[in-house]
């Protein structure tokens, strides 16, 4: 769903300008997503009027995504979904299964850093703000299935013991679907 949102993000572009000013254009025309997080993180009131901007437009393509991958559907299908804020979808409320990737929060942190190259302050707020997810997913209708992601390094072991670990779950998720 990044890349659904970030799509949003460009088709919204002109309602974000106005409400959020030139500033949050990049160098090369674009919506400077880092700009724009630094414009609305830890402001619920502009959080929350950047998300009424964006988040009908990822809904709608979300659920255009969901209805052609429905389209290509055959026997033993499943439409995965990868999304930091999945309750906030559209989706959320239609889903059979649910996977829970889940790190220490060290690891998380400097997983984060290394990433988006953010200050330690700013990253313990966002995560901080996260925190209430979890209870959000326990309420949901879908089964929950969690898996450990805590290797820090992104060695090829690493990766290839997590892709084992999900194998395992979508394979589960299949025969009882």
């Amino acid at each position: 769903m990044d890349k659904l949102g970030h799509e949003a993000i460009e088709r919204c572009k002109d309602v974000i300008v106005a409400r959020f000013g030139d500033s949050t254009i990049g160098a090369d025309g674009r919506v400077d997503r880092k700009l724009l997080g630094a414009l609305v993180f830890g402001k619920p009131e502009e959080l929350a009027a950047l998300e009424a901007i964006v988040h009908p437009e990822v809904n709608r393509l979300t659920d255009e995504w969901i209805a052609q991958q429905a389209a290509l559907k055959t026997a033993g299908w499943c439409c995965v979904i990868n999304a930091a804020l999945l309750h906030k979808s559209s989706a959320f409320r239609r889903l059979d299964a649910l996977i829970l990737v889940k790190a220490p929060l060290l690891t998380r942190l400097l997983r984060a850093h290394k990433r988006d190259q953010l200050p330690w302050a700013t990253l313990v707020r966002r995560f901080r703000s996260q925190a209430t997810f979890m209870s959000q997913y326990l309420a949901s209708n879908a089964d929950i299935y969690e898996v450990n992601n805590g290797a820090y390094f992104a060695s090829r072991y690493a990766r290839a013991s997590l892709e084992r670990r999900l194998d395992i779950v979508f394979s589960f998720i299949q025969r009882h679907c």
